[in-house]
């Protein structure tokens, strides 16, 4: 008691004491290494604090920093944070992440919860089993073919808007024209098509989860509805008998993949920060605005969910068959459905899982395809010896799932960008487990990097960092299946990756029969920024339309 009194009549001492607590915090766990990780090399920073790994999430770069770590450390374990290692071997895969070793999510999905846990963030096995039984079976191949109407539609409206652009180079759409475009040589349009991969995603994902497309495409414009007070229009539009006469909430329009960019680089620099910090790291500027795109986020989720809650109350259920509706109907094992905000949660995660995911990898498979004019070519004549004289603007799944060459095309775009490229970081349980012979105790967080293992010389070859489609016949296969994890593994894997495949599938088919794409600046790199996915900053090209007429 005498301490204490005298640290608060003497203010200095505990101004003066603050450092030392602080190298306390920090040095303390290092000498005491409860983890066993103190031999494991790395980044100096990265033994005593997680700010090394805090900052280059911040600034876009994690992923390619830690490859360049795991380079230069010549190793594969390297530590990231004081209880943090990454570990670059596809043979680890099968032991972090694969079903029956008890690793949990860290937490760093804590920083993605935004109005309740959701299949994506929760942490806790039996939720986690009871919604992915519910959530699988609505993304099973069966179910998947029911929505391909919706993404044919989406297509035709971009073609439509791609085929009037290569008609008429119409200029400064939505006062733009780096997304209108113009006339240039060769008889091109010259624009940017990530803008329009992302329209084409949302309205694809906003049909299929939210009921109708957002309007993106016919708009040319980043725009969606949110609600202004979550509460308010969960309470309002949520209720089984709404209040004729309360005031409809308000909504008003954002740029949701805007939002969606700043939630994902807001999460993922979040997440990797101790939790007793995350609350005043919040009070950061550039923090502050994250954290408010997460709530927009959730709002946008909040009112489209709620518009249907609402039609549905009122007795104008729609008859359509979308993922909306299959979550509504879908049971746990005790016969529940979903309540309001539950429901609300798991649209907002296929709101973000099939989003961002679809637009940046057409993106960047166009862009390689552009950047590669013989893969290109070599992918159009795959494409026009299977289809002959059709000449329908959007191609079925069908006509076009078996095609070799296409397929490794995709694959190759999905290996080389690596869309989601970081090391999802998993728990040690009680008792520990052994990775590649080295023992982990409990409380260690272990990670396999999803950008370095695409990278792994023994599997790809010495040209692994090069866009070669080819290799996906060359290699042997077993090794290349176990190398590859574009939708990670196990029991916590992409759910989505039937409907994923589909979209990317029809999506790379049709545009690259119809168009032939170059780039405008050739030797520019592709510059990519990594929220909790590796997004392209753009893909400035040059389009004409082909010509499929024999004669």
């Amino acid at each position: 008691m005498a301490i204490v009194d005298l640290f608060l009549s003497h203010p200095g001492y505990i101004a003066a004491s603050i450092p030392v607590l602080v190298l306390l915090v920090h040095i303390v766990p290092w000498l005491v290494d409860s983890h066993s990780i103190r031999d494991i090399k790395g980044p100096w920073l990265a033994k005593f604090s997680d700010f090394w790994l805090g900052y280059w999430a911040a600034q876009g770069k994690r992923s390619e920093h830690v490859h360049e770590m795991h380079k230069k450390y010549a190793g594969t374990f390297v530590r990231l944070a004081p209880n943090h290692v990454s570990i670059a071997d596809s043979e680890a895969l099968q032991t972090v992440y694969a079903h029956g070793n008890g690793t949990l999510k860290s937490n760093f999905y804590d920083a993605f919860v935004s109005l309740r846990r959701g299949l994506f963030n929760t942490r806790s096995r039996p939720e986690h089993t009871r919604k992915r039984k519910i959530v699988s079976h609505i993304f099973s191949q069966k179910n998947v073919l029911e929505f391909e109407v919706n993404v044919k539609q989406a297509l035709l409206n971009l073609t439509k808007q791609w085929d009037r652009l290569c008609e008429g180079g119409v200029k400064g759409i939505s006062g733009d024209e780096g997304e209108g475009g113009w006339k240039g040589h060769d008889g091109r349009v010259w624009f940017d098509c990530l803008p329009w991969f992302n329209y084409l995603a949302f309205d694809i994902i906003g049909d299929l989860a939210f009921g109708a497309p957002f309007g993106m495409l016919d708009a040319c414009a980043d725009s969606a509805p949110v609600a202004i007070n979550n509460e308010a229009m969960m309470a309002q539009y949520g209720s089984t008998k709404p209040d004729a006469e309360a005031k409809e909430p308000e909504v008003m329009h954002v740029p949701a993949i805007q939002i969606l960019n700043s939630r994902g680089e807001f999460s993922a620099s979040m997440g990797v920060l101790p939790p007793w910090i995350r609350p005043l790291v919040k009070k950061i500027p550039w923090y502050a605005k994250g954290n408010q795109a997460v709530k927009n986020l959730a709002g946008i989720a909040v009112a489209a969910v709620a518009k249907r809650l609402a039609a549905d109350a009122q007795g104008e259920k729609s008859e359509r068959v979308d993922l909306l509706r299959r979550l509504q109907e879908s049971r746990d094992d005790e016969g529940k459905r979903m309540g309001k905000e539950e429901l609300t949660a798991e649209a907002l995660t296929q709101l973000i899982a099939g989003s961002d995911t679809t637009s940046n990898s057409s993106c960047a498979i166009t862009y390689h395809l552009a950047h590669n004019p013989a893969v290109q070519h070599k992918l159009q004549k795959e494409l026009d010896d299977a289809l002959g004289l059709d000449d329908s603007p959007v191609l079925s799944y069908e006509q076009i799932k078996s095609l070799p060459y296409l397929d490794a095309v995709i694959n190759e775009g999905l290996r080389v960008h690596s869309t989601s490229a970081m090391g999802l970081p998993r728990l040690v349980p009680e008792g520990g487990i052994t990775v590649l012979d080295r023992f982990f105790p409990e409380g260690t967080v272990l990670s396999v990097p999803s950008y370095t293992i695409h990278r792994e010389k023994r599997t790809w070859g010495e040209d692994c960092d090069e866009f070669r489609p080819e290799r996906w016949f060359e290699r042997d296969q077993t090794d290349i299946q176990r190398c590859f994890n574009p939708f990670s593994y196990g029991p916590r894997a992409c759910v989505g990756k039937n409907l994923a495949t589909m979209e990317l599938f029809m999506i790379m088919a049709t545009v690259i029969r119809r168009y032939e794409f170059v780039l405008e600046n050739f030797d520019a790199p592709f510059e990519t920024r990594e929220g909790f996915l590796r997004k392209p900053l753009g893909c400035r090209v040059g389009v004409r339309r082909r010509n499929l007429d024999p004669l």
